[in-house]
């Protein structure tokens, strides 16, 4: 059985971590792309973890932005973020969507002191959520033919409604 997806977050000494547990899901998209927001409105920090190693499931909005974030730490402060990962069937789907080139992509993390808190919910409007989901399934399409060919109905159907 699937536990409702949650998100937490740390920020010490200049290390950002983003932990996902459960079944990750859309629910989630607006508090994530907010906190990856505030990430890059500080600009003083030296590593951005992801830690999957307690992730059942994670939908491909998510697997956008986690996209979004690895494209502007690149672009902003010139490194990829780190990605914890330790199940097999997650780094296949980490694989197949292009993320070994946009993460350094680990089987472990160093523990961190601090304590981890939930990230908060944010309610947003069904035009706002639609938007996110779109942008999140353009940055993966840009990933790679596989994931092109993978949204583009989906993409489609979104920008005709």
């Amino acid at each position: 059985m699937m536990t409702t997806g949650k998100i937490q977050f740390a920020e010490s000494e200049g290390t950002f971590v983003l932990k996902f547990i459960g079944d990750v899901r859309l629910t989630l998209c607006a508090a994530l792309d907010a906190y990856i927001e505030k990430i890059f409105s500080v600009l003083t920090f030296n590593a951005i973890i992801i830690d999957l190693t307690e992730t059942d499931g994670i939908d491909s909005t998510s697997l956008g932005l986690l996209a979004k974030l690895s494209i502007l730490s690149r672009e902003k402060v010139g490194f990829l973020p780190t990605l914890v990962s330790t199940q097999d069937d997650m780094n296949r789907l980490l694989q197949s969507m292009g993320f070994d080139q946009v993460f350094n992509i680990v089987s472990e993390i160093t523990p961190t002191e601090t304590e981890l808190a939930d990230l908060p919910g944010q309610e947003l409007s069904e035009d706002l959520v639609k938007d996110k989901v779109l942008e999140a399934h353009r940055i993966l399409m840009d990933l790679n033919d596989h994931n092109r060919e993978a949204f583009r109905d989906l993409v489609s159907a979104l920008e005709s409604n």
